[in-house]
């Protein structure tokens, strides 16, 4: 009877670490943060910090073309500051104090053939119900840094109500390398805060083999239904791309009143790019990139406005 017990104890503990070992990672949570001062510390100005919270899972999923649907969802806060603030400079700006707060659910759609497209909804607001003021002002309170003055010249309350979709498409599949692919990516932002569209190339160049897009970090599509034990992936990738700005709320205020009181026409055309690295080990992902933004308002008086760049850092961390 003792024997008996211990064979079935023995075959349970077989079977619960089988099963355990046997399972995906399905879900992902983690955040971004965005700053200038990730890349230097004397640029300080226009986008000047970002911060997203995120968590996203596997769908269900009965279409043979699609390797996986993944749901998504995230909330955020953007905080844009002209290239002054400090106390002698509240009359000069070359950007305006704003903030935008959202709320975010999307889709995404990884196919055999690589290519992906994702989509998302964002509500939310810009102005003081974004809570920027509070952030920046309580944030450099909190670590000694130089007091912030002018974010009582912000854009006002606007509602944002916004949609995006991107879609990425790899080009020359019958050429393949385990190192190096290219992807054509384009995406499209409508709604009352963003509305734009942008498109270019993406590479990755790996200093591991290359995973398939539908199981890379490169489009969040790391999770998975099936068990993929010891996975390493560290790449290279760079992104340039032409984007059209056709309204920005954060430069030019709402669309719905002109009560703001200091706005900017836009600078509609502008070259962006975006470099990093990736790297995922087991449930770990980090990544840590370089972006560049081109001039994004145009006004005769201003000859201190110009492109801008910042560095954003993201930790995720996968779940059964």
């Amino acid at each position: 009877m003792v024997k008996k017990s211990k064979k079935t104890l023995f075959a349970f503990l077989i079977l619960t670490v089988t099963l355990t070992f046997g399972q995906g990672k399905t879900s992902e949570i983690g955040f971004i943060t965005d700053n200038d001062l990730y890349t230097s510390s004397k640029n300080d100005m226009y986008y000047t910090n970002g911060l997203e919270l995120f968590y996203r899972y596997l769908s269900k999923n009965d279409n043979p073309k699609i390797n996986k649907k993944i749901t998504e969802f995230r909330v955020g806060q953007y905080l844009y500051n002209p290239r002054f603030i400090n106390e002698t400079a509240v009359d000069i700006n070359d950007r305006p104090f704003a903030g935008y707060l959202f709320a975010e659910a999307g889709k995404s759609f990884f196919y055999q053939s690589e290519s992906v497209l994702k989509t998302d909804f964002q509500i939310g607001f810009v102005g003081p119900n974004a809570l920027g003021q509070d952030l920046q002002e309580g944030f450099h309170k909190i670590i000694g840094y130089k007091k912030v003055y002018g974010w009582e010249n912000q854009i006002h309350n606007a509602l944002g109500l916004q949609a995006h979709v991107m879609y990425s498409k790899k080009l020359f599949p019958s050429k393949h390398n385990d190192f190096i692919d290219l992807h054509w990516q384009s995406e499209a932002n409508l709604g009352t805060i963003f509305t734009g569209v942008s498109t270019g190339f993406m590479t990755r160049i790996g200093f591991k083999k290359l995973l398939p897009i539908y199981d890379s970090s490169l489009h969040d599509a790391s999770v998975n239904a099936n068990a993929q034990p010891d996975i390493r992936e560290f790449y290279f990738y760079a992104m340039p791309s032409v984007n059209y700005q056709f309204y920005d709320a954060t430069i030019e205020g709402s669309m719905f009143n002109d009560t703001s009181p200091i706005t900017f026409d836009l600078e509609p055309l502008r070259f962006n790019a975006e470099a990093g690295l990736k790297y995922r080990y087991n449930s770990f992902n980090i990544s840590y990139s370089f972006i560049y933004r081109g001039r994004e308002l145009n006004d005769p008086g201003i000859d201190t406005n110009s492109g801008y760049f910042y560095g954003s850092i993201r930790l995720g961390f996968l779940l059964r």
